[in-house]
């Protein structure tokens, strides 16, 4: 068995607001990240990703910026991150995400348009965040030449569903009577 896989089998489920949410070195920072786990994470992205001719990958702070960190190291693609605070430069542009869980504003800076971009994430949980993103970066008038994201949690609502944009993910699963269950240890394109 991968450890992606056996990471989240061992992962603890908290409530949110009546949302089940799994505590994960991936999305949450903890428990603490094993290298084998990031590489291995790492190497299933690059194996994914469509990465022919990009430009520069985007990524949400803050739980993408490991993943995306590592994966601009092994492939000498540039790295923006999408940050919750406005810093007031030429060219950044605002959009607004909606998880399960919260609301928030968050900026772009340095993606202009024309430019080639894979947007990694952690987690594609209710599809607010990448849907937002996707579109804020189409209004740009960059390329989204693909969309990653490391775990999707399945049986909810997902509003990437009711857009053109769609994500290839490492692993799918879902929450059931408090346990991480696997529905699909390959993910989806």
């Amino acid at each position: 068995m991968d450890q992606l896989s056996q990471s989240l089998r061992d992962a603890p489920i908290i409530e949110k607001d009546g949302y089940h949410y799994f505590v994960h070195p991936i999305s949450d920072g903890v428990p603490m990240l094993e290298p084998g786990l990031l590489r291995e994470i790492v190497i299933r992205i690059i194996r994914k990703a469509n990465l022919e001719n990009v430009d520069k990958i985007v990524t949400p702070a803050a739980m993408g910026i490991h993943i995306s960190t590592a994966v601009s190291l092994m492939t000498d693609i540039p790295l923006v991150v999408i940050r919750k605070r406005q810093y007031g430069l030429d060219g950044e542009t605002p959009l607004f995400q909606q998880t399960g869980y919260s609301e928030s504003q968050m900026f772009i800076n340095d993606v202009d348009e024309g430019d080639r971009v894979l947007v990694l994430d952690d987690v594609l949980s209710t599809g607010g965040t990448l849907s937002a993103i996707c579109a804020a970066l189409e209004d740009i008038g960059a390329e989204l030449v693909d969309v990653v994201a490391v775990i999707k949690k399945v049986g909810g609502e997902n509003k990437l569903d009711d857009t053109p944009y769609a994500a290839k993910t490492l692993i799918n699963v879902d929450v059931v009577d408090g346990e991480v269950v696997i529905v699909d240890e390959n993910g989806d394109d």
